[in-house]
């Protein structure tokens, strides 16, 4: 992380970001609402040979992320992580030890089980990265970028996620917007926006990796009951949607997901 930096004109930033919220968020505005409408169709994941994801914190990796990273990383693409902060800003803590040291080495666990083959912890402080500039942000995003090589980013969607989550959707859309990638977001099920994705013949082993990776972090034990209960509901199928769509043309990859038959549970 660089140095601080004095953000200039901060209402005309705050419009500006809620003017990218708004433009970003979901069709559906209603996570307690049933849809009506039928179900979209089940898909395959966006291929990819290599795939960046960026999370807020620690953990997020894991409990959000964990099933379609372990998916993506089966179907043989290369995954790497870049997470922004260490996560010291938990309220959960089962151990005597410092979360800013503790979490970062939860964190290279976890990974590892998902089948991470590169990992990047930023040091901005958790739960404030919206005092950053976007552009601070961005640029970190960009090198990650430039490293990795990667065709398809991962983030939280920012309608699900906190104000960190959105910082992080928003520089990754800023930065893979420069590179010419598209920006996949896992969302809550049921969102009109995306398409159901399955987790293949392996959904069962991808979600026991899953728990596992959560479970490597004994700071937040407490709270693992809660994960494993939102894992139970998912089942073998997650949500994502486009926050950036993958660009159309001749020499344009072909990341649109592709209907398929659902497995069997």
């Amino acid at each position: 992380m660089t140095a601080a930096v004095a953000m200039i004109g901060p209402r005309a930033t705050l419009v500006q970001f809620a003017g990218w919220l708004s433009a970003h968020a979901p069709t559906s505005t209603g996570r307690r609402t049933r849809a009506r409408s039928a179900q979209p169709v089940l898909g395959n994941l966006p291929p990819a040979r290599s795939v960046l994801a960026i999370t807020s914190r620690p953990g997020k990796e894991s409990v959000d992320l964990g099933g379609l990273l372990h998916a993506f990383r089966t179907s043989g693409a290369r995954v790497a992580l870049l997470c922004m902060t260490r996560g010291e800003a938990s309220g959960l803590n089962s151990t005597s030890q410092r979360l800013e040291v503790l979490r970062p080495s939860e964190l290279q666990l976890a990974a590892g089980l998902l089948g991470v083959s590169s990992l990047a912890v930023a040091d901005y402080p958790d739960g404030e990265l919206g005092r950053y500039p976007t552009l601070e942000l961005t640029e970190r995003v960009q090198r990650a970028i430039t490293e990795h090589a990667p065709d398809l980013i991962l983030v939280v969607d920012p309608a699900v996620g906190d104000a960190d989550d959105a910082e992080v959707a928003c520089a990754a859309c800023l930065a893979a917007e420069s590179a010419g990638l598209p920006v996949a977001a896992r969302t809550w099920p049921g969102a009109r926006s995306g398409w159901r994705v399955g987790l293949g013949s392996e959904a069962a082993a991808a979600r026991a990796v899953q728990r596992s990776a959560a479970a490597a972090y004994a700071s937040q034990a407490d709270g693992l009951p809660e994960v494993h209960r939102r894992l139970n509901r998912l089942g073998h199928e997650e949500q994502l949607r486009w926050l950036q769509a993958p660009k159309l043309g001749p020499d344009a990859p072909v990341l649109v997901p592709r209907p398929r038959v659902p497995v069997a549970s």
